[in-house]
């Protein structure tokens, strides 16, 4: 039952994670919005670069951007509390493993916002990574790891299914 309640409760930690970070996108809308706002503009990359012609100049398309990323969130925390509530709940029984498709989802879309939105898209389509500045990838990179091994403990056998 130990092991159970770890898995719960690092479903929980990430979960917490990613409402604070949801919760803070929304009541300090500006402080990534410039984050956001530069990476799309690439108004911060090398000089010289020939990659500026996938910018994104439009605030109202950057707007929509930075909206699809707090959504993301959002929903991943959503999903991440359900989860952690529906794995509570069947901690004792068989069907703590059937009961594992709402963390798993929420780890998955969390892990995927950071690889997909933030590596892919802003790493490497808007070239993040030249940019002495507006360069999120470390930090991408942290969160990646933090759900992706959380993905990793969530989906191993049970210990206590053995027994």
């Amino acid at each position: 039952m130990i092991v159970r309640l770890c898995k719960v409760a690092i479903v929980a930690a990430v979960a917490l994670f990613f409402t604070l970070v949801a919760f803070g996108n929304i009541t300090d809308y500006d402080s990534n919005w410039l984050f956001v706002r530069h990476v799309l503009s690439m108004d911060t990359i090398f000089p010289d670069s020939s990659l500026r012609w996938r910018a994104i100049a439009s605030p109202t398309l950057q707007a929509a951007g930075y909206w699809l990323i707090i959504a993301t969130q959002v929903v991943t925390a959503v999903l991440l509390w359900a989860g952690a509530v529906r794995l509570l709940k069947a901690r004792r029984g068989p069907e703590f493993a059937p009961a594992k498709d709402l963390a798993v989802a929420g780890l998955t879309l969390g892990f995927l916002l950071y690889v997909v939105g933030f590596v892919d898209v802003g790493g490497e389509w808007f070239a993040m990574w030249q940019s002495p500045v507006w360069n999120g990838q470390q930090k991408a990179f942290d969160f990646i790891a933090m759900a992706g091994i959380a993905l990793i403990v969530v989906l191993l056998p049970d210990i206590e299914a053995a027994e």
